[in-house]
């Protein structure tokens, strides 16, 4: 496991610098970090329920192999509005947006910051307002990468205090229950003492219950799985390539597969982390910078870009595929809507994917775990 030492540092490489950007919902704090390249996409990240992007995603970011792949794109990561630091509270009868209006908002940040297209990463509701926001404005994402995502309308507070001895009101204890599974809240102690302080200290507790509150109050996706050579154009679905992610031990283990059985399965990779639970992209993020890579050189960027413990080969641009066989020979059999897969199913479908012997793709997502 990654230790976490301080989960609000910040890299000295690139210069970050903070907008509040107004919108026709609000104002959001932003933070670019690099320069926007020509026509290439900025990556855009999203935080989950109590959480802030440092918190989120600084050890990922500062990773040294996801240093190597963002020497390639500028970022921008996003504030939920009264999450970032020191952020003031809300006056007495603020009305919240609502998910829906959260992802509304973003088309002001690519404005006011010249952007033309995006990368998107959203971890838990981060994940659902980018995916949102990807139905909206399918023209503005290039791709997704969605760690935790539910796209149900049933809220997480139900199951939170399902899971916890009895009834609470006690917020924190909630939120960590979204984040962590159970044994997560009793063996990994470092960790979770650490998010425990943070969202305690360092999340103004008023705003949170605010963020808490639109993303249990969230509407159902209304996604649908395309039946290929049938209904492509006329299902609601994701129409850039998607990248899911959950750790296998994680709470949100049954809202990705649920995501995932909705998703096209020509454009979709669901990645099982091993040994991982809640937070991938804290405890894993060696192996969440890997997959992001083999991700956007499946999309045509930084073909030539090499992680520091990998050799020099260039990855093919069914990029998921080598990422799950420098990890497993096989892959899990993780259930989808299409029910369980062997093993020996997946084995073949990766190997189609390589010019080994085929399998038809147009009724699966690929599964992998690593």
């Amino acid at each position: 496991m990654t230790a976490v030492l301080d989960i609000n540092q910040v890299s000295c490489a690139v210069t970050d610098v903070e907008h509040d950007i107004e919108t026709p919902r609000g104002v959001l704090h932003v933070t670019l970090r690099g320069t926007p390249k020509g026509n290439r996409p900025v990556i855009l990240t999203y935080h989950d329920i109590g959480l802030n992007h440092k918190s989120c995603f600084n050890t990922l970011f500062n990773f040294e192999d996801m240093q190597e792949i963002t020497q390639h794109f500028a970022v921008v990561h996003v504030d939920a509005p009264g999450q970032q630091e020191s952020a003031p509270p809300f006056p007495t009868g603020f009305l919240y947006p609502t998910m829906d209006e959260l992802a509304e908002m973003l088309p002001s940040v690519l404005t006011h910051l010249k952007i033309n297209s995006v990368i998107g990463i959203g971890v838990g509701a981060g994940a659902y307002i980018l995916t949102r926001f990807a139905l909206n404005e399918p023209a503005l994402v290039e791709g997704l990468v969605l760690i935790n995502v539910d796209p149900c309308a049933k809220g997480w507070i139900d199951w939170a205090a399902s899971k916890l001895s009895g009834w609470t009101s006690n917020l924190i204890d909630i939120v960590m229950a979204h984040h962590f599974s159970t044994d997560e809240l009793t063996e990994n102690q470092e960790i979770i003492q650490t998010y425990r302080l943070h969202i305690a200290q360092d999340i103004n507790q008023d705003n949170l219950a605010l963020f808490c509150q639109s993303y249990n109050s969230r509407r159902d996706l209304e996604i649908e799985r395309p039946v290929l050579g049938m209904n492509e154009n006329a299902v609601k679905t994701l129409k850039c390539p998607a990248l899911l992610i959950v750790g296998d031990t994680s709470p949100a283990v049954e809202a990705v597969v649920e995501c995932n059985s909705r998703l096209n399965p020509t454009k979709t990779t669901l990645l099982k982390m091993a040994d991982c639970g809640g937070l991938p992209q804290v405890v894993q993020p060696g192996k969440l910078a890997e997959a992001f890579k083999y991700f956007v050189q499946g999309m045509g960027y930084i073909p030539h870009v090499l992680l520091s413990h990998l050799n020099s080969e260039s990855v093919p641009t069914a990029s998921m595929t080598r990422l799950a066989r420098s990890r497993t020979h096989s892959a899990s059999s993780m259930g989808s809507g299409d029910g369980s897969r062997s093993r020996t199913q997946t084995s073949s479908q990766m190997e189609g994917a390589t010019g080994g012997p085929a399998l038809d793709n147009q009724n699966r997502t690929m599964e992998v775990s690593c």
